[in-house]
């Protein structure tokens, strides 16, 4: 066998009659399966084991030689090799072809490969190969041009009329006569003449010619490969036969493909033998060209041949293509060993690093673990005895089962794995029952729930997978969301609600204005009933000082107002961490505001008396909570944080005692006046419209805007209303579950509500769910709740599919190296739509190197230097100087092959830090894009009424941009930059003329009478702006301007509909994507190149080839850039494998095969089709040699004071041991 790390790249070819030969380990000669008697392969038949070897290990087929002594002996009775069985899976065997037949691939394929080498239509070769027309393969001396096809008659004509003068044939035969008569370098070079003139149709056709003939030249295959002399016959076990109860046999479909090529093969030889009669043995030979079709691809011509039942039989090539196929279902996805799956439960007793695992379930996937552990404690004699110990479940098991498990993580993973968050590492721990527990704050990573999901459990067996648990997968490593760099995991429901509660304050509640000493007096005090939690008390500074707590030294001597909660609260914060009294970013980033300090003196009852409240913590501070400690103490203290916040949370929600009941939705007595006051406003438009003075469409919108301030004025007057301590305001203020619109629809009015059209209903539902609905307004409602569960359902796979598209795409993009040295930046601004701020500036520059130094805009002072990586702090600075635009470095301009450097890419937002060589970030980039897939609306929008086209918004929009479609609603671009002379009306034609002035010519934009124009006359614009309201087209874009613009342009478009639905992605992911669509070029003209013209080339080889050129002395090519969607990028990647895996399977390998492609393996998915190991992370050649070598225990990432004893007292005794040695 091969050692799959050893080798670098891989080669695909046409394979010679001689090569398929050489492959076989003997003829098939029979098309007899197994005999059903004696459950035997037949001699000579598809199983026959004298071809593929035995059936049982170490056994001919006679039963003569039945030991692992006679390895390789043949068998002298039976003649077959005494080996193991599974060669049955990798020993080929062939079919000898009576008659000649040609590949369905190269002559069905679009375009047809056979045709472009030949020059003639796929329709004559058709006629040809299937025995329809005669073709001249020879004209001699006669008028008989070569490639004239003859019918029939007309052959019969001729033949009488020339004799022997001519020589003509049909069928594949006459097909290979033909192709080995093509001289490539002659036609190649006749080509290569004519291009110099050709133009249009005729040169497109001449491009492609030449194309082929040249793959045919450059690797070495033949044309005449193409038709077939012999079939190889896969390896029995690859296409099994297995007995079902009741005696019947099932059988893959490809045996009864094989059996007809072999059928009617034997026939034809049999036919020849007894020199039949011409048109029988044509009709014969025409029956095995299409058997040997069908065998390779079935129904690619012509009608499928079905098995039982009216079922199109798979043939090889479907055994390949789709989610079943070989491809995707066993090469890029296998099943793995030591592996479980079963429903998860909550585990709040858990803590972040931990999950529960089943008793059973841990004694089944540790089964090896174990063994070798009952052995060597000597509980079990031998491994045959611990395994059966293990069987029995012997009670004294259980105890070694938890030391087998300490420290050793496993896997979780949840479907869908949207992103690299869907599997994490835990330790587990035993429990009891059969679900596993899983931590509540790992639920939104995994976007889990408890009713009734399931997870999958993988156990890392070498010592290198589980320090790479350990130290990469961990799930306290996963704290921040790789898409924007915020904190995935925070306090949720229970958790948020118990902080809320804990840290609201009242006034006058029992105890208000005591003052303590120190925060344990203000428990037993609590304890006791002295104080509430949401008592305002007076507590010293200076006992929190002591502890570390950040004050000032003004502040450290005073009384710190706060409540009873508070106090308790921030027991649960890191020592040095500042004293939280409010939710401000103020207080967060490290000073508690001194407004909370008594005056030496001051009466604190005076003080309180005149206090506002402060509000409590919601859940949006708590996360910026996290966030900050992350920052500051990275991540062990933060998974303490979560811990303790988690347990503070549901301890206190637990203590608070909140229920909701229907009498907390309180009734409003404004309502009926309000609801009065629009059905009055809505009959005076219908009066106005009566007497034709405005329009439906007008009338329609005023209806819509009557009723939706309706609502919006009973929401405002139910928050005006509320009441602080009410629970269900307390539940939707904190952010644990619910907002305002869930609450005016109890209480207040539900409101208008869509039609299956989309549009809006002009008949509210005025009543609330408290009220109960009537008849009619539920009818109205069940749509939109109907529409809501299709909807996400369609949009789930809509967004997976675009996720698949995106990670095939830029899989290969991985950090290859620390500095690329590029030039060139990317000047960023902040997004803006109209008023309307979409990406601050902050966010765009935040974790990214600069590419030139950035200077206060009034002093000229240097805020950041050029080639540093902007922190939170730098961002602040910039942004706070006024600087409108920054350079900074990017993907868009990085000099990188085949990925990007560290300092283009930036910070790592899934760890806060600068990225490492190695990181895979374009898959990292195409999860992020992805997986808020979900959370896009699905709709296009309607700009209602007349007024310029639908412009698609939402997952549509996303994808119509990466596959770089025709926009819906497209706006005109200028191509000249200069200033709108007029825009003038044309009834008549219905458009709109648009004329832009520019410095060299003037251009006239006829519009539709229907687009809303964006310039107005004596406006300046630049080319490649839009003159109307709409999406650009990208592909105009990039003719018009160059390269870096419309790599913006994408950048911006995405971030408009991630932004506008309040999904926050970083830059960087889209730059990634953006950067991969326009990674080729199209040839103009080939100058002194061996390139063709107009055909697609990658940027780099382009560039390699005209540097020799160069350096050669001729001269370069020309070519332009050429923007491709996602699907065709993926496409035209240069690996043949991660292609094939993608899509079109069949047209990518044709192709690839006739160019003898090599595939340099340099993505992911290329090397985990062979199985080697990726070229990321740990598989980078820079660490793959590393050896892991045990240091300790790691629990939790903490020493326990005993592991480092034990350490110590192991290195001594072992140090010991080395003396005596040497002694």
């Amino acid at each position: 066998m091969i050692d799959v790390n050893k080798f670098d790249s891989m080669q695909i070819g046409l394979a010679s009659s001689d090569k398929i030969r050489s492959w076989s380990y003997g003829e098939v000669k029979k098309p007899e399966t197994i005999n059903y008697r004696t459950l035997k392969p037949e001699k000579d038949g598809l199983f026959d084991e004298r071809i593929f070897g035995p059936t049982k290990d170490w056994e001919c087929a006679c039963g003569k030689y039945k030991k692992v002594s006679y390895k390789g002996v043949v068998c002298d009775r039976c003649g077959v090799e005494v080996t193991r069985a599974k060669v049955r899976r990798e020993r080929m065997g062939h079919i000898e072809l009576a008659a000649p037949v040609t590949h369905i691939w190269y002559f069905k394929g679009i375009p047809s490969r056979m045709g472009l080498v030949l020059d003639m239509s796929p329709r004559a070769l058709e006629e040809i190969i299937y025995f329809a027309s005669y073709v001249v393969t020879d004209g001699g001396d006669t008028p008989l041009e070569r490639k004239q096809l003859l019918t029939e008659r007309e052959y019969r004509e001729k033949r009488e009329e020339y004799g022997d003068g001519f020589k003509a044939a049909m069928g594949a035969e006459a097909i290979r006569t033909l192709l080995r008569d093509v001289d490539l370098e002659r036609e190649c070079a006749e080509l290569k003449e004519e291009l110099k003139e050709a133009t249009g149709q005729k040169r497109t056709r001449a491009v492609r010619r030449l194309d082929i003939l040249e793959a045919f030249l450059n690797s070495g295959n033949h044309a005449d490969w193409m038709v077939m002399d012999a079939i190889p016959v896969i390896p029995p076990d690859l296409r099994p036969m297995v007995q079902l109860e009741g005696g019947r046999f099932a059988t893959s479909d490809l045996n009864d493909l094989y059996r007809r090529v072999i059928n009617r093969n034997n026939r034809l030889k049999r036919l020849l033998d007894l020199n039949a009669p011409g048109i029988i043995v044509q009709n014969e030979k025409r029956m095995l060209q299409e058997a040997v079709d069908a065998l390779i691809d079935n129904g690619r011509r012509g009608r499928p041949v079905t098995g039982p039942g009216n079922r199109p039989l798979k043939s090889l090539s479907h055994m390949l293509k789709g989610k079943q196929g070989r491809f995707r279902q066993n090469l890029l996805g296998k099943r793995v060993d030591y592996s479980g799956r079963s429903v998860i439960d909550v585990g709040p007793k858990l803590k972040l690093n931990q999950m529960g695992i089943p008793h059973e379930m841990a004694l089944e996937l540790f089964k090896p673990f174990m063994m070798r552990e009952l052995t060597k404690r000597g509980m079990a004699s031998n491994i045959k005895n611990a395994k059966r110990k293990i069987d029995r479940r012997d009670d004294d098991i259980w105890d070694v089962l938890e030391d087998v498990i300490k420290e050793h993580p496993v896997l979780l993973n949840r479907a869908p794995t949207l992103h690299r968050l869907g599997i994490q590492a835990f330790e587990p721990t035993l429990v009891d029952g059969k679900a596993m527990r899983l931590h509540p704050l790992a639920c939104e990573a995994y976007n889990a729930d408890f009713d009734g999901d399931q997870m999958a459990i993988h156990v890392p067996l070498s010592d290198e997978a589980q320090a790479e648990a350990r130290l990469l997968m961990l799930a306290a490593h996963h704290i921040l969301a790789p898409k924007d760099g915020k904190p995935i995991i925070s306090p949720s429901q229970d958790m948020t609600i118990g902080n809320y509660y804990i840290t609201i304050e009242e006034k006058d509640r029992e105890g208000e204005g005591m003052i303590f000493k120190d925060v344990n007096e203000v428990r037993t005090a609590y304890q006791n009933n002295y104080v509430h939690l949401h008592t305002r008390i007076g507590l010293q500074a200076s006992s929190l000082a002591a502890k570390g707590t950040p004050f000032t030294d003004w502040q450290k001597d005073r009384i710190l107002v706060t409540t009873a909660g508070k106090a308790i609260f921030n027991e649960i914060l890191p020592e040095d961490f500042p004293y939280l009294n409010e939710p401000t970013t103020e207080n967060l980033s490290g000073k508690t505001p001194d407004k909370y300090f008594l005056e030496p003196g001051q009466d604190i009852h005076e003080y309180l008396a005149e206090a506002d409240l402060v509000a409590p913590f919601k859940s949006g501070f708590l996360s910026d909570i996290i966030a900050q400690v992350y920052k500051d103490y990275k991540v062990t203290a933060t998974a303490e944080l979560l811990d303790r916040m988690k347990d503070l949370g549901y301890y206190e929600s637990t203590k608070s005692g909140l229920t909701v009941g229907i009498a907390d939705v309180t009734d409003l007595d404004e309502k009926p006046e309000i609801v009065e006051r629009a059905h009055k406003e809505v009959a005076a438009v219908a009066k106005q419209f009566r007497r034709g003075l405005i329009t439906e469409d007008e009338r329609y919108n005023r209806v819509i805007a009557i009723w939706n301030k309706a609502k919006d004025d009973i929401q405002a007057k139910l928050v005006e209303k509320m009441d602080p301590s009410n629970p269900i305001q307390m539940m939707s203020d904190s952010g644990a579950r619910g907002n305002i619109s869930n609450f005016t629809q109890l209480a207040g009015m539900r409101g208008l509500m869509a039609a299956p059209n989309g549009k809006t209903m002009e008949l509210p539902v005025i009543a609330n769910f408290r009220e109960g609905l009537s008849v009619m307004e539920m009818f109205i409602s069940t749509h939109g709740a109907r529409k809501g569960m299709t909807d996400t359902a369609l949009k789930t796979a809509d967004s997976g599919y675009l996720t698949r598209r995106l990670v095939d795409v830029a899989q290969d993009v991985i950090i290859r190296e620390t500095d690329c040295g590029t030039d060139r930046g990317l000047d960023v601004t902040a997004i803006r739509e109209g008023n309307e701020m979409i990406e601050p500036l902050y966010d765009r520059i935040l974790g990214r190197y600069t590419m030139k130094a950035v200077k206060h805009p009034e002093t000229g002072e240097v805020i950041v230097p050029a080639d540093v990586m902007i922190d939170e702090t730098m961002a602040q600075q910039v942004v706070e100087a006024g600087v409108e635009m920054v350079t900074i470095r990017s993907a868009f301009t990085c000099n990188t092959r085949h990925g990007v450097c560290e300092h283009c890419y930036g910070r790592n937002m899934a760890t806060g830090d600068e990225v490492e060589v190695g990181e895979a970030v374009g898959t990292v980039a195409a999860q992020s894009i992805g997986e808020p897939g979900t959370q896009l609306t699905m709709r296009t929008f309607h700009t209602g009424g007349v007024a310029g086209d639908d412009i698609t918004q939402g997952l549509p929009r996303v994808q119509e941009i990466f596959e770089a479609r025709n926009p819906k609603g497209r706006a005109t671009i200028t191509e000249v930059t200069g200033v709108i002379q007029s825009v003038e009306e044309n009834p008549a034609e219905r458009t709109k003329e648009v004329t832009v002035q520019g410095e060299t010519d003037t251009r006239t934009y006829s519009l539709p009478f229907t687009s809303v124009l964006k310039v107005k006359e004596g406006d300046y614009v630049h080319r490649g702006e839009a003159l109307t309201v709409g999406s650009i087209d990208p592909k105009e874009l990039i003719k018009v301007r160059d390269v870096l613009s419309t790599e913006n342009y994408i950048l911006r478009e995405v971030q408009k509909v991630y932004r506008m639905q309040g999904v926050e992605i970083s830059d960087k992911h889209v730059e990634v994507m953006a950067r991969q669509m326009l990674r080729k070029v199209r040839i103009m003209d080939p100058g002194d190149t061996n390139m063709l013209p107009g055909t697609l080339m990658d940027i780099n080889d382009f560039k390699d080839n005209n540097v020799d050129t160069l350096i050669n002395g001729g001269i370069p090519a020309t070519a332009r850039p050429v923007l491709l969607g996602i699907t065709k990028a993926s496409l035209e990647t240069n690996s043949f494998l991660s292609a094939a895996s993608f899509q079109e399977t069949t047209r990518v390998l044709t192709d690839a095969a006739i160019r003898g492609k090599n595939d340099p393996l340099i993505g992911l998915k290329e090397n985990v089709i062979i199985g080697k190991i990726i070229p990321a992370g740990t598989g980078m050649k820079k660490y793959r040699d590393i050896v892991p070598e045990e240091v300790g225990a790691a629990s939790d990432s903490v020493y326990s004071i005993s592991d480092v004893e034990k350490s110590l007292e192991a290195k001594e005794a072992m140090a010991a041991v080395k003396a005596d040695d040497e002694n």
